[in-house]
């Protein structure tokens, strides 16, 4: 589907890829962003969008001299890896409860870190920058080295899927932790003293922005490189150890080459070229799909989900969604189903299925495949995977 303009009488119009008219309180979202002086072009929407703070889930924002640290969010680097193996699925008949077991004991879920840092941590380039990170971190490196390898909760999650061809991939959805959040918090928060101190009033709180040529816009966009870096990663770390525990199920123990790898972010921002002119772009719950880069959607836990390729669309400022985009809250997704309806909608599913993962029920999200069909101008379809086992965060 090719994207709509919104009706709304804004300095920048709003390009929605979606295929439904937006509720009060995203319309007004939307027209909050694309009411800033510093947009650049316009502001759009990918068609998994929702209700974020500040900005919406599923916008891309591209700014001139300007960015805004609620915008990126507080899951600075959240993205997706995906590894497709020579594996089948034959090859897994009878194994999927222990290599859930393994993947449960070998990568920590939730707020839970490693008790031991592993070599490839250790050896991490990037600790050796730690010292010029925000002051409020500086007593989190320990911490943050334990957990990288680590899932973090929510909506992260670990899956085994097979293709249509019946190919095994490995797929996993992190970001950068407590320190990415921490780091996040500190700047967000000075980006709203600011916008106090000048007496500047925004039509949200939490579009308290940095400019160019700033310490404090340096600083931010120095610590977000740095928490970027440390999401792409982690997701590296798990997803090695992920296909050990694979290759020790199905292949004797023996390592193993994989046929594709994909490792992208959809929470971050970058410093891109788009109708010849350099701007900054922040993606909140959207994926780069400039020509030829690969990008993973991820449908529920117990739906489709997809690799693509992009098609480099110019007025998406070559992006795509992150996912099916949530159809209802956490809390709203609790009091609607009940434990045998997640039984039912995960069935086939080695996963989890108690009221502690409720409000990750494939029903509290939208259909991804009207997701996919709204975006064919963007992506195209590469691999359909369907999961076999989810592990949740």
């Amino acid at each position: 589907m090719p994207y709509e303009q919104l009706g709304i009488n804004t300095p920048s119009p709003v390009l929605s890829w979606a295929n439904h008219p937006l509720a009060s309180d995203e319309t007004k979202m939307a027209k909050n962003v694309a009411s800033l002086p510093f947009v650049f072009k316009h502001v759009a929407l990918m068609p998994d969008v929702h209700l974020g703070k500040g900005a919406l889930v599923g916008s891309v924002i591209a700014t001139k001299e300007a960015i805004i640290p609620a915008a990126v969010g507080v899951d600075i680097g959240c993205g997706m890896c995906a590894i497709k193996t020579k594996f089948t699925g034959e090859q897994l008949e009878g194994k999927l409860k222990k290599i859930r077991q393994d993947i449960e004991a070998a990568i920590p879920t939730g707020f839970n870190a490693n008790d031991n840092v592993e070599k490839s941590v250790t050896n991490w380039q990037k600790w050796k920058n730690f010292k010029d990170l925000h002051r409020g971190v500086q007593d989190l490196e320990s911490k943050a080295m334990k957990q990288m390898g680590s899932l973090g909760g929510g909506n992260h999650f670990i899956e085994v899927c097979l293709d249509t061809e019946n190919q095994v991939w490995l797929m996993l959805h992190s970001g950068s932790r407590n320190i990415g959040n921490k780091l996040a918090q500190c700047h967000i928060n000075t980006a709203k003293e600011l916008a106090k101190m000048a007496q500047e009033k925004l039509a949200d709180p939490d579009l308290a922005y940095f400019v160019t040529g700033t310490p404090e816009f340096q600083s931010y966009w120095r610590d977000l490189q740095w928490a970027q870096n440390y999401a792409h990663f982690n997701r590296d770390v798990m997803m090695s150890r992920f296909k050990k525990i694979i290759e020790k199920h199905l292949n004797g123990g023996k390592a193993t080459k994989p046929l594709l790898e994909v490792n992208c972010h959809h929470n971050y921002a970058e410093k891109e070229v788009h109708f010849d002119e350099e701007v900054y772009v922040t993606r909140k719950g959207a994926v780069r799909a400039q020509t030829e880069d690969y990008g993973i959607i991820p449908g529920s836990m117990g739906a489709k989900s997809f690799i693509v390729k992009g098609k480099g669309n110019a007025h998406s400022f070559c992006s795509c969604s992150h996912g099916a985009g949530r159809l209802m809250s956490r809390s709203k997704a609790k009091k609607t189903y009940t434990l045998d309806d997640l039984i039912t909608q995960t069935e086939g599913v080695e996963c989890r299925k108690d009221t502690g993962v409720l409000d990750e029920i494939p029903g509290a999200y939208k259909p991804i495949e009207q997701v996919m069909e709204n975006q064919a101008d963007l992506v195209e379809v590469v691999a359909t995977l369907k999961q076999v086992l989810c592990v949740k965060g």
